[in-house]
């Protein structure tokens, strides 16, 4: 089963995409947005799924290159 994460700006509190893992992605992994931009994950949150849903909303949060 694969997971779908919104990647999201830990600068700006935006999102940036979605993405498909094929399983959870821990802090500190590494991979390369849509842009070709490098980008490591600070933060994974699971949010709690909505009522009646199986699937739970996932947001990993990355710094963008400067």
């Amino acid at each position: 089963m694969s997971i779908i994460a919104t990647i999201m700006n830990a600068a700006t509190g935006a999102p940036i995409q979605k993405m498909t893992f094929g399983r959870m992605p821990r802090p500190g992994a590494g991979f390369v947005l849509a842009t070709g931009e490098r980008v490591t994950a600070q933060r994974v949150d699971v949010g709690k799924p909505a009522p009646g849903k199986f699937v739970a909303p996932i947001d990993v949060w990355v710094t963008l290159p400067q």
